[in-house]
């Protein structure tokens, strides 16, 4: 009887025992399983957030070439603007005194340049305007800074035959002045000065140079 029973016991021990090894490799196969999916899964939203920052980044890169070349085509279309210098006064009617004065200008036509000069072996910008405007009576300043402050001042765009029109060719201030000789139909202004290169001669406002020049026109007549 005690043999048996100690046969029973031995038996339900090494039951118990093998219930217990069963139940182990239960639970670690359950967790190996369940680490894999979990691992994977951290590895795919890793990835997938990589890709993403990679698309942000090419997103920022293409809004900033895009931006670049807006502002390029900003500066192209700013650099390529037109400054228009054109009158809309055209086919007026000159009164007595413009013609008398343009008249006056013309006469001095091939006078070359002298600094302070006022008669036709030599003259310069302002002795050129003031020899003109005085055979109608009226004395003008003898610099051109100062004759700039005479008369009224006239947009570019109203401007007619015996205006006066400013130029700053130093860099400084004024220091040049011519009359204003025609304005074609096309709005064209033309000019008769004193250049310092050719003497009393006439000039376009569409010229570059001058056009790059120009201050102001002021009215005396």
């Amino acid at each position: 009887m005690k043999s048996r029973n100690l046969f029973c016991l031995t038996a339900f021990a090494f039951l118990i025992m093998l219930t217990s090894c069963v139940s182990y490799e239960t639970t670690a196969s359950s967790k190996k399983k369940s680490t894999s999916p979990s691992d994977r899964y951290t590895y795919n939203s890793k990835s997938t957030k990589t890709k993403s920052g990679t698309s942000k980044s090419k997103t920022g890169t293409s809004k900033s070439t895009k931006s670049t070349k807006s502002t390029a085509s900003s500066k192209k279309s700013d650099s390529g603007t037109k400054v228009t210098l054109k009158s809309k006064n055209t086919g007026l009617s000159k009164s007595s005194s413009v013609k008398t004065v343009l008249n006056e200008a013309e006469k001095y036509k091939g006078t070359p340049y002298k600094y302070g000069g006022n008669t036709s072996s030599g003259i310069d910008c302002s002795g050129l305007v003031c020899a003109a405007f005085k055979k109608v009576d009226i004395k003008l300043p003898r610099r051109s800074v100062d004759m700039s402050n005479e008369g009224s001042s006239v947009g570019i765009s109203n401007v007619k035959e015996g205006d006066l029109l400013f130029f700053a060719t130093g860099g400084g201030g004024i220091n040049h002045v011519g009359i204003v000789y025609d304005v074609a139909n096309s709005g064209e202004i033309s000019f008769i000065h004193a250049s310092t290169s050719k003497g009393v001669t006439v000039s376009s406002l569409e010229e570059t140079y001058w056009k790059g020049k120009f201050v102001k026109a002021k009215r005396i007549l």
